[in-house]
């Protein structure tokens, strides 16, 4: 996978961070500044995704996850913190599934343990037969707009517009199978890691019963909730989420 993008700063201790459905690397760009002063900041774009939208999409979380662990070994990282957001919280409970003994603190960040994301704005089959129906470009400026609380006024949504432009309609479509066919519940209990969970009490794609999920079957988690915000945290209140999150991983 040659036309894979990863971008790699900082040096420490290892922070893999994965991103969402029709994100990219460079919508943890806040996170990178922030981080990269004391860890080594790992923010991959998944294949078809963002900066890799050249490389041939994944259809499965599993394959995903493998995907990570394959470049997080290319770079000869044994241990590392990892945070996901969204479908990149599903791709992050995988991993741990495959290789928890590696991972050193684990944030899972507006997501859920279900793929077919009960209590979402929309099922996932109408996102994709929205998605066929409309073409890349209309579902692509919808989508996105629902996961800010300004909604596409907000300052930071041209990271959005940036991450889609070269995404394809296979890519896009693999994405929403590989979510809807993937279960994590039943893991859950499993997991080992300690465990921060964030959500955004505005958050339309996951309601509070995923997260609530997560929190209660992880046996060493806890949650977090920002108040008036949606699914972006990260981009609505990043001074607010790299603080709490560096006090998470170096305590």
């Amino acid at each position: 996978m040659s036309k894979i993008y990863i971008n790699d700063t900082g040096q420490g201790f290892p922070l893999v961070l994965v991103h969402g459905y029709l994100g990219s690397s460079e919508m943890w760009c806040h996170q990178r500044d922030y981080f990269s002063k004391f860890s080594r900041v790992i923010s991959p774009a998944l294949p078809g995704f963002g900066e890799s939208s050249d490389a041939q999409s994944l259809d499965s979380i599993n394959k995903m996850a493998k995907f990570v662990i394959n470049e997080i070994d290319t770079k000869r990282i044994d241990k590392f913190n990892l945070l996901g957001h969204s479908m990149g919280g599903m791709i992050v409970q995988e991993i741990t599934k495959i290789a928890g003994d590696r991972v050193n603190k684990l944030i899972c960040f507006a997501t859920g343990s279900i793929g077919e994301i009960p209590g979402r704005f929309e099922t996932i089959d109408e996102t994709r037969k929205k998605l066929k129906k409309d073409g890349v470009k209309i579902s692509f400026s919808r989508v996105p707009q629902k996961w800010f609380v300004k909604g596409d006024k907000d300052k930071n949504y041209y990271l959005c517009e940036n991450a889609v432009k070269n995404v394809s309609l296979e890519t896009a479509d693999n994405a929403l199978i590989a979510m809807k066919n993937w279960s994590g519940i039943d893991y859950l209990k499993n997991i080992k890691n300690e465990t921060l969970i964030i959500w955004g009490d505005k958050d339309t794609s996951y309601n509070f019963d995923q997260v609530d999920t997560l929190n209660k079957n992880i046996k060493n988690s806890k949650l977090e909730i920002f108040k008036d915000c949606s699914h972006n945290v990260h981009l609505e209140k990043s001074d607010k989420f790299n603080n709490l999150i560096k006090d998470f991983i170096i305590q």
